[in-house]
């Protein structure tokens, strides 16, 4: 069924399904299809309430929000707050209203910012997020906008999109500070292997539950983990899907330090401050020398865990995994 063909002259003469069966990632027309092929003989007024009834509850609830206007910012965002104050400079995801979930838009803006942060004049970066949530992962709906080329063009434009990412990461120049102001879920959990602190609230958590999405580790966490946490822990969080409290991320060695909640805020940015005034050259020339030895290792397995996430995302079992999500959420 084309995306042109509008709900009025789908269902102005209603007919049993005679199509072929979408791909399951072309999630909206595979809803109509399961909605046409489940009609049987009901009449075409019954047929077209329950046709709108099964869009909307997959597609509408699942619209994307309009992030909050960024004020303050050295350059305007949509989906990120940025600001440099105190030779800080301050990137904060900013979709609280979808827990900070990470689109296509927020990866390409977290890429330039952190571009930009690289070659300003601020000793260090900091990255946390608006609201209750660090980062919730990636926003699922990347999955359903299918490309005229299908699956397979969106399967390798988010590879090479995921690919950009961690090298940014991999490359940047400065301390990278994570303030992990909440629950933090899939790639903002993968990715803290490459930040050089990471300060965590209480009410942290840490979750990567990539075996239940039908799906595998990335952001260099594959080697990074069980470097710093041992392989048996790493395994329990990167293939059993365990979620941390900010304590146990903590004690593996994920997590710097826990601040109380009350006071997280407060202490946190004095302890940055005071980074802050460091030599702004000696940070940076430490920091090359301390991931000189490793860069071309952690390109190389950036590179290999992407391949096999674009395996992944093309398998039936990842497929069947994110659209019994969509289900999921369509019955809350």
């Amino acid at each position: 069924m084309s995306n042109r063909t509008s709900l009025k002259q789908q269902l102005r003469y209603y007919r049993p399904c005679n199509t072929s069966k979408p791909s399951m990632l072309d999630f909206v027309n595979k809803a109509k299809w399961d909605a046409w092929k489940s009609l049987g003989s009901v009449s075409q007024e019954e047929a077209r309430q329950q046709y709108v009834d099964l869009i909307s509850s997959l597609v509408g609830t699942e619209a994307p929000a309009v992030a909050a206007q960024p004020t303050g910012s050295t350059k305007g965002f949509q989906t990120l707050l940025v600001s440099t104050e105190d030779n800080i400079t301050t990137i904060r995801l900013n979709r609280p209203e979808k827990k900070n979930a990470i689109t296509v838009e927020m990866y390409n803006e977290l890429i330039e910012a952190l571009d930009l942060a690289g070659k300003d004049d601020s000793v260090i970066t900091v990255i946390t997020g608006s609201g209750d949530y660090y980062c919730s992962g990636n926003d699922l709906n990347n999955f359903t906008k299918i490309p005229e080329g299908g699956v397979e063009k969106l399967a390798k434009e988010s590879g090479e999109l995921l690919r950009r990412y961690v090298k940014v990461y991999i490359d940047f120049p400065k301390p990278l500070i994570g303030v992990i102001n909440g629950p933090a879920v899939g790639v903002s959990v993968t990715l803290l292997g490459l930040f050089d602190v990471v300060y965590a609230t209480e009410k942290a958590t840490f979750h990567t539950p990539f075996s239940q999405l039908g799906q595998s580790p990335e952001g260099c966490s594959s080697y990074l983990f069980p470097k710093i946490m041992g392989a048996a822990k790493a395994s329990e969080m990167l293939l059993f899907n365990k979620k941390l409290t900010a304590a146990q991320a903590c004690e593996v060695g994920l997590v710097t330090e826990v601040f109380p909640e009350s006071s997280f805020q407060s202490e946190v940015w004095t302890r940055l401050k005071a980074y802050a005034k460091l030599p702004r050259n000696s940070l940076a020339l430490s920091k090359q020398l301390i991931r000189v030895v490793e860069k071309e290792k952690l390109h190389a397995v950036n590179d290999a865990e992407v391949e096999r996430l674009v395996e992944r995302w093309l398998s039936d079992e990842c497929m069947q995994a994110i659209m019994s999500f969509f289900q999921a959420k369509s019955k809350l």
